[in-house]
């Protein structure tokens, strides 16, 4: 059994055997509008979610990553760490043991109601992100960078990548968007997960050029819609994040023939990893995209 008298005094003792850097310790509020005072320049940092260790690693800090969750597969470098979590949730002491100086994560599958608190009686300081839209990601990558001592890398980044964004805007200029619908996942019984507005996926569609096929889902429920509101809508492209024999499927759904997009050969297998991780890849899925639905605006 973990005495939790150790557990306390482990990441304690850790910060406290830290050099008092210049500017340190530092005091930021969270996307959840939490204070989290940091010490010390964090050298022993836990990644929960994919997104998190993406925006970790491209802030230089894959070296600092000791732990990650078990759905987490970029960059390959992490992939044999510690598993702090997964489908079964997640274990403050379980993390403790790794004797941390930083936790960051996100608000998804429980992970912060069931650690924020746990973890800040132990000491262990502990970031929570939320993802929106673009912008949203770009405050991400500061906040962070400011937690880790990496401003300069951050300052980088949020040179690059909106200018990246630009980019494409100016190359799409004037031009009508196509009508897409985007399927992220199949129940497998005739319903069809897709974005709903206010979320960085739908954010990379509009930013590519795209504009959604069927009216913007609910606010509540289930982001999911049947197969007859999908032929109703008629999309002149279908995107569907996963493989291309994924992709190749769709025309063979019932009554998918008569699709525009199906008849004229525009079903497409799009990145998952792009679309779908709130991370600095999704430019790379704004621009990938952009090129996808509108070839003629990068012929040259």
């Amino acid at each position: 059994m973990v005495n939790r008298r150790t557990l306390l005094a482990t990441p304690l003792l850790l910060l406290a055997g830290q050099a008092r850097a210049e500017g340190w310790p530092r005091v930021m509020e969270d996307g959840l509008g939490r204070r989290v005072e940091i010490a010390a320049p964090p050298q022993r940092i836990i990644g929960i979610f994919a997104s998190n260790v993406e925006m970790m690693a491209s802030l230089g800090l894959v070296p600092r990553i000791i732990g990650i969750e078990a759905y987490t597969r970029f960059p390959p470098e992490v992939l044999n760490l510690p598993k702090v979590g997964g489908r079964l949730g997640f274990s403050a002491e379980a993390i403790a043991r790794l004797t941390p100086d930083l936790v960051v994560m996100t608000p998804a599958r429980q992970a912060a109601h069931l650690l924020t608190e746990p973890l800040a009686r132990l000491g262990i300081p502990c970031i929570v992100v939320t993802h929106g839209d673009m912008p949203r990601i770009f405050a991400n990558i500061a906040l962070l960078g400011e937690a880790t001592g990496t401003e300069q890398r951050a300052a980088e980044l949020l040179t690059g990548l909106p200018a990246r964004l630009d980019a494409v805007a100016y190359r799409l200029a004037g031009r009508s968007p196509v009508r897409v619908f985007l399927e992220t996942a199949s129940t497998g019984r005739g319903a069809f997960s897709t974005p709903r507005p206010d979320t960085y996926t739908y954010d990379i569609l509009l930013r590519a050029g795209a504009v959604a096929a069927l009216p913007p889902l609910p606010a509540a429920g289930p982001p999911q819609v049947s197969g007859e509101a999908i032929l109703r809508a008629n999309p002149d492209v279908y995107l569907l994040a996963g493989r291309p024999d994924q992709a190749a499927e769709v025309a063979r759904r019932p009554g998918f023939d008569g699709i525009a997009a199906v008849r004229n050969g525009r079903v497409h297998a799009v990145s998952r990893a792009e679309l779908l991780i709130p991370g600095p890849r999704a430019v790379d899925g704004v621009e990938n995209l952009a090129r996808l639905l509108h070839p003629e605006a990068f012929a040259a």
